[in-house]
């Protein structure tokens, strides 16, 4: 029998934030194998815990969706499962600050872990340094996919920018927390736009009132991978806060808090430093569930 987890990320509290399924012991799996028990899973996502490939490495991870897509961010999948490592035992938590290696898509990544007497308090990844990619100048067609007028993508002088920390996602000033609630994306519409510009995924986001101090309010919407609406994206919170600090609307000497999954009833709240060009997602994790696979049927 195969181990899994159900972890709430990007939360302190049970039955908010991202709910993610962590897979462990999986270097016997296949890729197919995988698929299937992401599909049977039924979560935004699946990440399954292996052995590296490569040396500098601790951990390899693999995530998929629950159509079977392999999907690359140090989001929400990463996050939960360095935060079941850590509880589990897995890890040494022998000083308040540890920093370990994971290997993600044949790229090795940071990982710190904050802990006390033992327990973990806090996990924090480093993502890919930030890679700006096209920007939205005419609006419409985008503001039709996600059910609003052109007047709440306007925005002062911001535009829309595909930023990838890791994976591109189309980040999407709204005018106002209102606009925010009102989106309704139509998948393929939304689909190909996205496909259009070179994005994976569609963050919206509000700063109301544009106040450094105050949490940018935050929805995301992944057709292209079968996610109609996701509570918490770490792998798109870096690339807003990267967007964020690159127009001076945010500072590097003090941390970006993203929060996210409201209008779903599942707050969460994710934390991001940018520093020098790199950026880190913060966050904490609840365990919900533990169980096993029966890979082989009853036998």
């Amino acid at each position: 029998m195969t181990p899994f987890y159900l972890l709430d990320v990007f939360t302190t509290e049970p039955f908010s934030g991202n709910p993610l399924a962590v897979v462990t012991d999986a270097d016997d799996l296949s890729t197919e194998t995988m698929q299937r028990v992401a599909g049977e899973l039924n979560q935004t996502e699946t990440t399954f815990v292996l052995s590296p490939t490569l040396p500098e490495a601790e951990w390899r991870l693999r995530s998929f969706t629950a159509t079977g897509v392999e999907v690359f961010g140090v989001g929400h999948n990463a996050l939960g499962a360095w935060w079941w490592l850590a509880s589990a035992g897995r890890l040494t938590l022998d000083a308040p600050t540890r920093t370990f290696t994971q290997e993600i898509d044949g790229r090795v990544l940071p990982v710190e872990v904050r802990s006390e007497q033992g327990r973990v308090t806090s996990v924090s990844m480093a993502q890919a340094d930030p890679v700006f990619g096209a920007v939205v100048g005419r609006t419409s067609p985008l503001a039709s996919a996600l059910d609003l007028g052109d007047a709440e993508l306007a925005v002062g002088n911001l535009e829309a920018q595909v930023v990838s920390t890791g994976v591109p996602h189309l980040i999407v000033p709204v005018r106002d927390p209102g606009a925010l609630a009102r989106a309704r994306p139509k998948a393929e519409p939304l689909a190909a736009y996205l496909r259009s510009v070179g994005a994976q995924g569609c963050y919206l986001f509000s700063l109301d009132p544009l106040d450094p101090d105050a949490p940018a309010q935050a929805r995301f919407f992944g057709p292209n991978v079968g996610i109609v609406e996701d509570p918490a994206t770490g792998s798109a919170a870096g690339p807003l806060a990267a967007y964020l600090v690159a127009r001076s609307l945010a500072s590097e000497q003090r941390p970006i808090v993203v929060e996210q999954g409201r209008a779903m009833g599942r707050p969460s709240r994710i934390e991001v430093r940018v520093s020098g060009g790199g950026v880190r997602v913060s966050g904490q994790a609840v365990l919900m569930v533990e169980g096993h696979l029966r890979l082989q049927g009853n036998r």
